[in-house]
């Protein structure tokens, strides 16, 4: 693919990275291979995960074609740039135009990122995995490598206000590839859940321990955090999405009139 405003766009994060003074920890890169198609399952922590995590890819040299929600393309200035970048626009009412879109790339060898958690977690835990991402992997025969990001919820997250102060660390720990059959999609899913979670575990210990001290928001409840659990967070994901849904409501009755 022709990649115009793609590698300028990179050039500029990462002279913002240098500004903010953040720190990246990066290991675990060298699973991702230089060359072929190639499925990154990123955990989802943030709202700037997707800017993130695409370093998981750049020491092999890839560029990396994040499966993002319709809403991100719709946006008159975030959606042109996201097009050129080639990014997959996911409707979820259509899933299976992205899968086919997701196959197609992974087949012409492209590095697709997806989030197979599909919204962010609340609770900085791995929630309950879609099985897209290894559906998309074993029907496009292509190892699936999982990532974990860490550090950018303190930046950017549901429920707390942002924070952009200079010294952050960036954690992105990349694991060994899986390889799905696709046989059995459930437990695909649970396969790469429970490696998310114990690279979540290896990158959550090795994080400097000044950065998160117990009792810390952005940190689990079994790590010693304030977080909400798993179950809290899904009690608030779902209020949230009630009111998602009273506000639509009301707008449409508010066009009827």
């Amino acid at each position: 693919m022709r990649d115009i405003t793609y590698p300028p766009i990179i050039l500029t994060a990462k002279t913002l990275f240098r500004a903010l003074g953040q720190r990246f920890d990066l290991t675990g890169t060298e699973h991702v291979p230089r060359e072929g198609g190639v499925l990154l399952a990123f955990n989802h922590v943030s709202y700037l995960d997707f800017i993130y995590g695409g370093l998981a890819a750049n020491p092999s040299g890839r560029l990396v074609r994040f499966m993002a929600k319709r809403e991100v393309f719709d946006h008159a200035v975030g959606g042109p740039v996201m097009r050129s970048m080639h990014h997959i626009q996911v409707d979820r009412g259509d899933g299976i135009a992205s899968y086919r879109s997701a196959v197609d790339y992974l087949r012409k060898g492209e590095a697709v990122g997806i989030f197979p958690e599909a919204t962010i977690s609340r609770a900085f835990e791995l929630k309950e995995l879609k099985s897209g991402a290894t559906r998309i992997a074993a029907a496009a025969e292509v190892p699936l490598v999982p990532v974990i990001l860490w550090g950018t919820q303190r930046l950017m997250t549901k429920d707390h206000p942002r924070d952009f102060s200079r010294g952050t660390t960036i954690a992105i720990r990349v694991g060994e590839p899986l390889h799905p059959s696709g046989d059995d999609p459930a437990a695909d899913a649970e396969e790469l859940r429970t490696a998310m979670t114990a690279l979540l575990d290896e990158t959550i210990a090795a994080y400097p321990a000044a950065e998160q001290p117990p009792g810390s928001w952005w940190l689990p409840a079994r790590h010693g955090g304030s977080a909400p659990t798993l179950e809290e967070a899904a009690r608030l994901d779902a209020e949230e999405q009630r009111e998602r849904a009273a506000r639509r409501a009301a707008k449409r009755a508010a066009k009827k009139k």
